[in-house]
């Protein structure tokens, strides 16, 4: 699978965060049931990994890995089931192991240097990371005139309200969000709130 054909699937990409393990099947659930099916779990729990296995058996999840900082990181989440990797940055060392492992990467970059960098790699699908604080909709236009042949997902700081003005952008192919899973409702357990934020995500613009 190349990242690129995650954007086949909805112009949003949850990134999510479980805390406890008994949330994560639930929650995969009413998240596909919304019409997300492309889910990032960041590796920032003692559950995650775990979380990412449980999820990868829901239908109709793609299930994914994100945080992935070095080589350990992108073995585990390989091996726990994750099928695409998200990083918040770019090391040589982080696309090495994920070629050789076979898990497609999108990495994080917020300059053009580390565009450069990634490319140079043979990645040319980025994570904008992050997103609102690293520039937002003026950063990226510039990114577009002397990377014509880049593609991106910025994440970090982005709503409902403000993701169509991303998604407008010809260099935008999805947007990564936090808000289809806010903390207060994976807590209670409220899956119906979460699963109308997944119809809304699913069906903006693009």
């Amino acid at each position: 699978m190349n990242t690129l054909e995650l954007v086949d699937h909805g112009p949003v990409i949850p990134v999510i965060v479980i805390d406890r393990l008994a949330d994560a099947v639930p929650l995969a659930q009413a998240l596909v049931a919304g019409g997300v099916r492309v889910l990032e779990v960041t590796l920032r729990t003692p559950v995650a990994l775990e979380a990412i296995r449980a999820m990868s058996a829901v239908p109709g999840a793609i299930v994914g890995a994100g945080t992935l900082r070095n080589a350990a990181d992108a073995r585990a989440a390989h091996e726990a089931g994750a099928v695409f990797g998200v990083s918040p940055g770019y090391t040589a060392e982080l696309g090495a192991a994920c070629r050789e492992i076979g898990l497609p990467l999108l990495p994080g970059v917020a300059t053009a240097s580390e565009v450069m960098a990634a490319q140079a790699d043979g990645l040319s699908f980025l994570k904008f990371f992050p997103a609102t604080a690293a520039g937002g909709i003026p950063m990226l236009k510039a990114l577009a005139g002397p990377f014509p042949d880049v593609a991106f997902c910025p994440t970090g700081g982005i709503s409902l309200a403000t993701a169509p003005d991303f998604l407008a952008l010809p260099n935008v192919k999805v947007c990564g969000g936090s808000w289809l899973t806010p903390a207060d409702a994976v807590r209670s357990g409220d899956w119906a709130r979460i699963t109308q934020l997944a119809r809304e995500a699913a069906a903006l613009p693009r």
